[in-house]
């Protein structure tokens, strides 16, 4: 019983931390193939097996609804502590070579995930990505502002001249 307890307050413990929850099925999977997924993610996520019924426990604790559906035969979660478009990138990938690998659903940002919706987040671009668009529109931006306001002060130089020689030509 104490062991069962110590279970649910590590397994909340990591539902409260997480960035996201990525929840698979692994049936058929033998212990070399998860250690290479487990590998896969280790910089995003923590890969974990886990019983369903202290996970529902768990997640009832932590505050994270929604996964008491999908909690049935061998399941696996992955806790994201780094960026979950990265782990869900990898999660699909892995479930492409191995197809015993079932993404079931996921947590994040407060919702419920189906499957669909983890795949969805997997299509989108990494963080990384993201950013250097970001800051290449910044600069782009910042590159257009610049030009505007060093034409400005050359095209009144340039009027300025053009009236100057016409005075001069006039007199």
């Amino acid at each position: 019983m104490a062991q069962k307890e110590a279970s649910v307050a590590e397994l909340t413990k990591n539902f409260e931390s997480s960035t996201a929850v990525l929840l698979t099925e692994y049936r058929g999977l033998t212990v070399a193939e998860l250690k290479e997924l487990r590998n896969s993610i280790r910089q995003d996520a923590e890969y974990a097996v886990v019983k369903n019924t202290l996970t529902k426990i768990a997640a009832r604790n932590a505050g994270v609804e929604g996964l008491d559906d999908e909690l049935k035969g061998p399941s696996a979660i992955a806790f994201v502590h780094g960026d979950p478009v990265a782990v869900a990138k990898g999660l699909r990938a892995f479930a492409k070579a191995h197809p015993l690998l079932v993404i079931k659903g996921g947590y994040f940002d407060g919702a419920a995930l189906t499957a669909d919706e983890v795949n969805k987040l997997a299509d989108l671009e990494s963080r990384e990505v993201l950013l250097a668009k970001l800051a290449g529109a910044m600069k782009a931006s910042l590159t257009k502002a610049a030009f505007v306001f060093t034409a400005l002060p050359s095209k009144a130089v340039r009027t300025v001249d053009a009236l100057r020689e016409k005075q001069e030509s006039a007199a």
